[in-house]
């Protein structure tokens, strides 16, 4: 990371963008935020220099970066891929997803990878968002609640096998596990309406465990596995007896006040170690 140097953001829905915004800002960087439209709006990012744009303006979104001499990207925030038929490229837009290829039509971290590569060849280089901002990754270990007992352990086990599996495919990164049953695995709807679809599906008895994990491959620079307070809320009310995400790759928001939600509903949270992950 460039001390003091500009940093340019492609900025989502959330808190997170915003946080990194004023990290960076604290260090003395100027900050260059393209909020994309529909997800963040760029006059909700002042005093920073910022301009809202469409995911199909690739090309003054590069244009206006290098404007700010812009050499180092962070992607954060939440959004949702749209559909390539709805892009309305502008000409550079239709220059880049042509270098992009196949990639396009691929799952979310083939895409990814694929801007990055093609940022790289314009002379922009993507970082992490735990490279502005420390602490976002949690180290292994119990953060909240009573030790899972061997029912919660044996579903977080296969929890971690089948998002692993599913990472392998480039589908999801979360997976909910009730006494051995997958209740469901996360698709394009993402991790808060997994949680609610999995509420309506849970058995009677001991309830499940939301799991995360980065996939396989995965690059560690953008779209990483995200929680919250909201995924605390939304598991509680679901049933869950608990959230596992994978410690070192995971992106906890609001770390005290995530943990204390997990305390007061009574739920566990865990940071693990994929190659030991009942290990607390």
């Amino acid at each position: 990371m460039s001390s003091g140097a500009p940093l340019g953001m492609f900025a989502g829905g959330g808190a997170l963008p915003h946080r990194i915004a004023e990290a960076a800002a604290a260090t003395g960087r100027s900050v260059h935020v393209v909020a994309i439209a529909g997800f963040a709006h760029a006059a909700d990012f002042a005093p920073h220099r910022a301009i809202e744009l469409r995911f199909g303006q690739a090309g003054r979104a590069l244009e206006w970066l290098r404007e700010g001499d812009v050499r180092e990207i962070v992607m954060a925030g939440t959004m949702r891929r749209p559909s390539l038929l709805s892009l309305m490229p502008d000409a550079g837009g239709i220059g880049i997803l042509a270098r992009i290829g196949r990639a396009a039509f691929r799952g979310d971290d083939s895409i990814l990878q694929a801007v990055i590569k093609v940022l790289r060849e314009e002379g922009m280089e993507v970082i992490g968002a735990q490279d502005v901002l420390a602490g976002l990754l949690p180290k292994a270990g119990l953060l909240a609640g009573s030790v899972p007992d061997d029912i919660a352990r044996d579903d977080i086990e296969r929890g971690i096998a089948v998002a692993t599996a599913l990472g392998a495919v480039d589908v999801g990164q979360s997976v909910v596990v009730q006494q051995g049953l997958v209740l469901g695995v996360e698709g394009i709807e993402g991790t808060d309406a997994l949680i609610a679809r999995c509420g309506e599906l849970r058995r009677e008895g001991p309830g499940g465990v939301l799991v995360k994990r980065v996939k396989p491959g995965q690059s560690r620079l953008v779209d990483l596995p995200t929680i919250g307070p909201r995924t605390i809320a939304e598991a509680r009310a679901a049933g869950l007896r608990g959230v596992a995400f994978e410690a070192d790759g995971t992106i906890l928001m609001e770390r005290a006040a995530t943990v204390a939600a997990a305390e007061a509903g009574g739920l566990f949270l865990l940071a693990f170690d994929p190659a030991n992950p009942n290990q607390e």
